[in-house]
Order: structure tokens, then sequence, then C-alpha cells
């Protein structure tokens, strides 16, 4: 038998991200082969434009869903909060490994105990409107400038001193192992992180029923369950991945409580709302919450700020 194939983009995070993958499947199958295929992206291509301002979607997926399509391997590997909310036909995601660090993080030059510890018109770096437009409610003296590159390439970018501090998901640290840093760990109730962030999902052909079957036995329900309600929000509300939405759902004795935001790209308008209820019905609850923020001219201060 062959060993599967896994589509990866080449970064140190998404390689790691991978092999966790690998890893989970080799533990409830011993002696599985997996080999990496590393492919590189649109959103690779192009490290220098805001996301926000580039054509299209899947910046960071679609090259990988094309091979899936083209049969050139079996499974990607996606950070979730990368993928459109619309998958492409003869596509599913197969697992979600269990969530780990959804939170953002501020991390500045020197050491910092709150927002307000930065400089007045401090200069803060981020790749993502969704931070930018909380970071701007916050603090509207703050200047923003765009931060692409990898995750090793934006610290050397604050190290060097072109940015007062900048904005980063907390998973990616982790994963990389890096510590040490000076900065804050924002609360995910307050600031609200991408749908599905910190999650690693598995995504394969929709008829490759074998393959599902094993990769379910690495699939974490409760993880599944919040990030669905999630991107069933963003879906509501903005069908692509990048836009100022922002969504957080944590679970607890079969309760889902889930909250969202939706604003304009400098912090305002701004809106949130939050829900609760039963988890089995957690994208009911998703629609009811993305409903109200609907209602309050969610769609029309996106469309206006697009």
């Amino acid at each position: 038998m062959r060993p599967l194939r896994a589509a990866t983009r080449g970064s140190k995070l998404a390689l790691i991200q991978t092999q966790r993958v690998i890893d989970a499947l080799q533990k409830v199958c011993p002696g599985l082969s997996v080999e990496m295929q590393i492919l590189r992206t649109q959103g690779d291509q192009q490290a220098d434009a805001p996301l926000w301002k580039l054509e299209g979607s899947g910046f960071f997926t679609a090259r990988l869903q094309q091979a899936l399509l083209e049969g050139t391997a079996d499974f990607a590997v996606h950070s979730f909060k990368d993928l459109p909310t619309q998958t492409p036909d003869g596509l599913c995601i197969a697992a979600v490994l269990e969530r780990d660090f959804p939170e953002d993080v501020l991390l500045a030059r020197t050491p910092i105990r709150n927002l307000q510890d930065l400089p007045p018109s401090a200069c803060v770096g981020t790749s993502s409107i969704r931070r930018q437009a909380q970071i701007l409610r916050l603090r509207p003296d703050i200047r923003v400038e765009p931060l692409r590159g990898n995750v090793e390439t934006r610290l050397r970018k604050l190290e060097e001193g072109r940015y007062d501090a900048v904005i980063l998901a907390r998973a990616g640290l982790e994963r990389l192992g890096i510590t040490g840093w000076n900065g804050l760990i924002l609360d995910p109730l307050d600031f609200l992180p991408a749908p599905a962030q910190g999650v690693i999902a598995v995504e394969i052909l929709r008829e490759n029923e074998r393959l599902f079957e094993l990769l379910q036995m690495i699939h974490h329900c409760p993880t599944a369950a919040a990030a669905q309600a999630e991107r069933r929000i963003l879906a509501r509300l903005h069908p692509g991945c990048h836009a100022p939405v922002g969504a957080y759902a944590t679970i607890e004795n079969e309760q889902i409580t889930l909250t969202a935001f939706a604003s304009g790209p400098q912090g305002h308008p701004f809106l949130k709302e939050r829900i609760c209820g039963p988890v089995r019905n957690a994208v009911e609850w998703a629609d009811c919450l993305a409903e109200r923020l609907i209602e309050q001219g969610a769609l029309e201060i996106l469309k206006t700020n697009a």
C-alpha cells in the first residue's frame, strides 16, 4: 500500500501542524506511512500586500485543495481560520484536531501590562482587518501598518523597530515553541479571534469514505461544533475569510456560548452580540446570533467598508 500524501504549505508552522496530524494518525494506526507534499500558495507568493486587498479568497488554501481535486494529494492540512466558508464541490472537512490557544496576543518591543502602556500614536503591525478594527476601537490613536510574512519574519520586523507592537495568533507562537516574549494575551471574549482560530483542519475528497473513517479516529467533536458555529456566522455575514468579523464559541456542560462582532475597518460602527443554548443546536444558535447582527445593519456595514 502506497503512503498517504499530505498537502501542506512550506512554512515552519504549517509543517509542524501537518506533522501533528500525521502523529495523531500514526498513533491510532501504527505503521501508517504518510508523505508530505509541500506546495506554494497565492498567499505565500504575494507576501507583501495586506490580505484583505488581495482579490479572491482561499489565499493559503486553494492550492492545497487543487491538489486534492487533481488526485495528487490524499488529504490537506489547513489552519481552519484560513479556509473560506464555501467549500469547493467534491471536498469536505474530515477531521479537526482539538483546539488550543484561540487567543490573539499583542507583542511589544518593551514590556507592557495593558494596551494603554503603548505610547501615543504607536505603530502596530497586523495582517488582519479584524484585528485592525478591534485595536482601533480600543485605541483610536494607534497607527496600524500592514504586516505580512511567517511568524519568525513578523517577530524579526518587531525586533528591528519597524513597529512598536504586533498582533499574532497565540497558537502559532505556542506551536513554534516561541516563549519569553513581551506582551499581552488578549481575552478572546473581549478581543474576538477569527472564526476557528487555533483549529487544525484536515480536508479530503468527499468520496474517499475509507480515508474519512480513518480521519474520524482523530476528530475532536467539541472543537468541530465550536468551529462550525463560528464559521456559520462568518458565512452569514461575509463569504470569505478576511473581514472585520470575529466569533468565538465555548462549550461547557453541553451548552454553547457564542460571541461575535462585525465592524467597519476603523473600529466603528461596532456591533457585538452573545448567545447561549444547547450545543446540539450550535448552528441554529449561530444563525440566531448572525440574524441579530444583520438586523442591526451588519451587512450594510461590511458592504460599505469592503
